[in-house]
């Protein structure tokens, strides 16, 4: 069987705009605000597609709205798409409060017409992100719920933290934990399936892009554009809408402006290391990372906009500052190493 014949489902809980009621942490100290559980969800959720369109699967965004959407329109939907399989990303919450409750835990129902392929498939999909990750394991459970009990295939739901966790609730906004939770799971459905994983840092198979390419990874490549700001239809064809979004974020990211997507775009658009330095009045892909990480860590920078303004530098500093670092406002390897410690 190709791997293209596998028809993976993704679902992520809950919504972000407008946010689903309750599904949040407390406010979190330094950041000044709640974070929505669907920050993390929707961005795991993608970092999976991600991974699966790289192993050639086919994928079927359950929720790509980012507002919430009924459990039985949702349950309509994967119903009526003939999958192989079905993830879904949720974060925990225990009392109103943080508290010491905490660990990563997977999901599936004994009630599921297919119940013995969804317990294995949450077998798999806990075994990695527990050797991957340094998350607590709580096991894998049964669960309840339409999009695990009501489904026509194998179903299983992970459960990545618990959102009443100081620092789990960190974590939700991290896109480095984001990519590993994303990814790990991509890996356990591997496992699920049988074929071998492909992994995000093989530069070696994603291929040479261009204008009037057409395919699962134009798909991808369109795909990861729309999450830097993007609008494009998201259908595997290389156009012109698509050609001026490769140039423009080749300007943004100092890459050469050929509108060709070869190693060097590619390694950026996946924002592999290693980072580049970074200072004041810089922009791209990797000063957006650098404010998503600042940010995890409880240094707000404003508007996370990919632009290293004067904000972005006052918290560069504080952070260099409380970690024993030259306090220069340049990112450089030790800032760097000590941003991407999870």
């Amino acid at each position: 069987m190709a791997n293209e014949d596998f028809y993976i489902g993704a679902n992520d809980e809950h919504g972000v705009n407008p946010p689903t009621a309750g599904k949040r942490t407390p406010v979190v100290p330094g950041l000044n605000r709640q974070i929505y559980e669907n920050e993390f969800n929707r961005a795991a959720k993608n970092k999976f597609i991600e991974a699966c369109m790289r192993q050639d699967f086919s994928v079927f965004d359950v929720k790509p709205e980012l507002q919430d959407v009924s459990i039985s329109e949702r349950v309509r939907r994967i119903n009526s798409q003939n999958l192989t399989l079905l993830v879904t990303f949720a974060y925990n919450a225990y009392g109103n409060s943080f508290n010491s409750a905490s660990g990563l835990e997977v999901f599936y129902s004994p009630s599921n017409v297919k119940a013995n392929q969804s317990r294995a498939l949450a077998q798999d999909l806990y075994n990695q992100p527990i050797n991957g990750t340094d998350q607590n394991g709580r096991g894998v459970k049964t669960l309840d719920v339409g999009v695990l009990s009501s489904v026509n295939c194998t179903s299983s739901l992970i459960e990545a933290g618990f959102m009443t966790n100081l620092r789990e609730a960190q974590l939700m906004i991290n896109p480095l934990f984001q990519t590993e939770v994303g990814e790990e799971a991509c890996q356990g459905v591997c496992d699920f399936l049988n074929v071998q994983f492909i992994p995000r840092d093989n530069l070696s198979n994603y291929p040479l892009l261009r204008l009037g390419d057409r395919g699962n990874f134009v798909y991808l490549l369109q795909f990861i554009l729309n999450q830097y700001g993007n609008n494009l239809t998201v259908d595997g064809i290389w156009g012109q809408n698509t050609q001026s979004a490769v140039i423009r974020f080749q300007r943004e990211n100092s890459l050469t402006q050929d509108g060709l997507v070869g190693n060097n775009t590619w390694k950026t658009l996946l924002t592999l290391s290693p980072y580049p330095l970074l200072k004041l009045n810089y922009r791209g892909a990797y000063v957006k990372l650098l404010q998503q990480l600042l940010e995890s860590k409880l240094y707000p920078v404003g508007n996370i906009d990919g632009i290293f303004g004067s904000k972005t530098l006052n918290a560069v500093k504080s952070f260099q500052r409380a970690n024993n670092l030259s306090v220069d406002g340049i990112v450089g390897n030790n800032t760097w190493g000590a941003l991407t410690m999870l």
